[in-house]
């Protein structure tokens, strides 16, 4: 069996979306795939309505933290494979030079933390959001185990999912 390729999500504050993407990759893509996920200005901790949406679905989120990319553009990070921008912010930030020049995509998703109104107004933004990321990550899972360089233009068409 060969070694599970490793994806980091970004996202300017790592506390939603990111999280979330993270969270669904460690999941459903066990065995084949490590997911991390980081920050570009990290929010000092995790959304609460992203760890409830977590929760609410059964998946496992103790171990999230918001952190930033720095932790992963040294010499001692894990070497990345895919690193895959979720929000526009993130996208067009100036990102460190990643140890071994990864593959990245962008598949950006409105930011479910910036809704304002009830706890069910927020709960359901955050699981439209979780609802988005699923599907780009079953297409991801979908795609095979082909070397991820013949999988790019796939992995970056996912991005245009709803």
């Amino acid at each position: 069996m060969t070694s599970p390729r490793n994806v980091l999500f970004l996202c300017t504050g790592n506390s939603a979306r990111s999280i979330l993407a993270e969270a669904i990759l460690r999941h459903y893509g066990a065995g084949r795939y490590d997911a991390f996920s980081a920050g570009s200005q990290p929010a000092g901790v995790p959304n609460p309505a992203a760890l409830a949406t977590l929760r609410a679905r059964g998946l496992e989120h103790g171990f999230a933290r918001s952190k930033s990319w720095d932790e992963f553009a040294g010499a001692a990070a894990p070497r990345m494979d895919l690193i895959i921008t979720v929000c526009a912010s993130a996208a067009g930030e100036v990102c460190p030079v990643w140890p071994g020049h990864p593959h990245t995509a962008h598949w950006g998703v409105e930011d479910p933390a910036a809704i304002t109104g009830s706890e069910a107004d927020i709960l359901a933004g955050f699981a439209i959001t979780f609802d988005q990321m699923k599907a780009r990550i079953d297409a991801l899972l979908a795609l095979g185990t082909a070397p991820i360089t013949e999988l790019m233009p796939a992995i970056r068409r996912i991005g245009d999912l709803p």
